[in-house]
């Protein structure tokens, strides 16, 4: 994901998180940072917490992660309008993240207990049998793009296995961060089990590295998991990393062209762009291609830029002029290297980190279209002379976190997204989605471990295998 908790980049010396709204340009609410001794106390007193929460039942625990499930619900306008002031999200996306929030706390309120039952193993003689022991401490490293849907999807689940958790959020979202952690303290998480730390990323590292953190979760971009992967492994913490995508649609001559074109659009733009599981290259058999291209333009007409606080708006802002400025980038390079600007492209004359809906048709590699990921609202349409092309194209990237497949024959595309496409997720005739009942993440350098499900649950627990014998003499064992 780019520009996304870049770990490779340390934060200004400046004394507070100056929020700017990027609709406006205008500064918002400004946050005191907290200090590595902060960070470090904060650590300690996480660890004592957590000695004593992992002895909680999972009922107990099950309550209070319900009870955050309803405090999100009864403050979904709050946060929805704190994310569109802070990033930029429309209020009506706002309003869906929330309730995705809400639902995943549900979930894993009602399912942890039977995802981290006791599992039995025959190995012929005695007991055995494999159980599931919380860590410790979870350092979550998140993005501003889903500023809360982010930070709970690691959460409810670590909390429920029974781990704590340290969040250092994006530094344009400090109000999302505390908000997070006002909401968990509120329906009855420890206080110092879960800290929100408004800390510069310089401190990061000696975080990491700190006894009393167990692990480490980041979501951003493939700088950032390097450095994370590298911090980590200097002291064999495990560390889950879900970054960038530049997920591909393959789009077959069956499939019709005017229903593709509408769910190309709805997963091109999702969150305006800013996704990593948006749909960025859309690659299309050379027989529809033509009808493809106009279906799709007009698609994408439809989401005008608007007020994001109102109602209804189709695309806000993006999260930062700085970001605007480098999807133009991309933009003008890819044309420059003959790319076709279809609509869209023309940076607005107006205050604000405005990117109109953008379509480039003529797409192949060598442009920044084509071999990175665009993290905005511009779809990439990439020509293929057939479904074995198309797939070859499709595979043709760093990156395997989520892929499509647009057919009318659903047995070819289940066995084109199940066997050939090269992606930790693959859906046919559907936008790519996160959601708390599969398994999420990637493959390449989209990243590794999972979230959401029996999967990701598991990734923070001690998996360890019991084995009860009455004693007696004799026998040998081999290792």
């Amino acid at each position: 994901m780019a520009e996304q908790a870049e770990l490779t980049r340390p934060q200004s010396s400046a004394k507070t998180f100056q929020t700017i709204n990027p609709a406006n340009g205008e500064p918002g609410k400004a946050y005191e940072p907290h200090n590595l001794d902060d960070a470090l106390a904060a650590a300690k007193s996480a660890r004592t917490a957590f000695l004593k929460w992992r002895r909680t039942s999972f009922a107990d625990r099950s309550a209070v992660i319900h009870k955050a499930a309803e405090i999100l619900r009864s403050r979904k306008d709050e946060f929805a309008r704190l994310m569109t002031e802070e990033m930029g999200k429309t209020f009506d996306e706002g309003l869906a993240e929330v309730e995705k929030c809400a639902f995943h706390c549900e979930w894993f309120a009602d399912h942890a207990a039977e995802y981290l039952a006791n599992q039995e193993a025959d190995i012929g003689g005695g007991e055995a049998f494999v159980t599931f022991n919380p860590i410790g401490i979870v350092l979550a490293i998140m993005p501003w793009n889903f500023p809360f849907w982010q930070v709970i999807r690691a959460a409810a689940p670590a909390l429920m296995a029974g781990n704590g958790m340290l969040l250092k959020h994006a530094s344009n979202v400090p109000g999302c961060a505390l908000a997070i952690e006002d909401v968990l303290h509120q329906a009855g998480v420890p206080r110092d089990l879960f800290r929100t730390l408004l800390l510069p990323t310089k401190y990061v590292e000696a975080l990491i590295k700190d006894d009393n953190v167990a692990a480490v979760t980041l979501t951003g971009s493939v700088a950032a998991g390097r450095a994370v992967a590298a911090e980590a492994g200097s002291v064999l913490k495990k560390c889950v990393l879900e970054l960038g995508g530049s997920d591909a649609y393959v789009v077959l001559e069956d499939a019709d062209i005017e229903a593709a074109a509408e769910l190309a659009a709805k997963a091109r733009m999702v969150n305006g762009g800013q996704s990593c599981i948006a749909g960025k290259r859309f690659i299309v058999v050379r027989s529809i291609l033509e009808p493809f291209e106009k279906a799709l333009v007009e698609a994408m007409r439809g989401y005008a830029m608007g007020d994001p606080a109102q109602e209804g708006t189709k695309l806000g802002p993006m999260q930062s002029v700085k970001a605007r400025d480098e999807i133009h980038r991309q933009v003008e390079r890819s044309v420059a290297n003959g790319a076709r600007l279809l609509l869209g492209g023309k940076v607005p004359d107006r205050p604000g980190a405005w990117y109109p809906a953008t379509v480039l048709g003529d797409v192949r590699a060598g442009q920044p279209a084509h071999d990175e990921e665009v993290f905005g609202p511009v779809a990439a349409i990439i020509a293929a002379d057939g479904e074995a092309d198309a797939i070859r194209i499709a595979n043709d990237s760093e990156f395997g976190l989520g892929s499509g497949v647009i057919t009318a024959d659903l047995d070819r595309g289940r066995r084109i997204a199940a066997e050939e496409l090269e992606a930790g997720m693959s859906f046919v005739n559907e936008n790519v989605r996160s959601d708390p009942r599969t398994p999420f993440g990637g493959v390449k350098h989209s990243g590794y471990g999972r979230e959401c499900g029996a999967f990701g649950i598991h990734e923070f627990v001690n998996i360890k295998t019991v084995h009860v014998k009455p004693l007696g003499r004799g026998g040998n064992s081999v290792e």
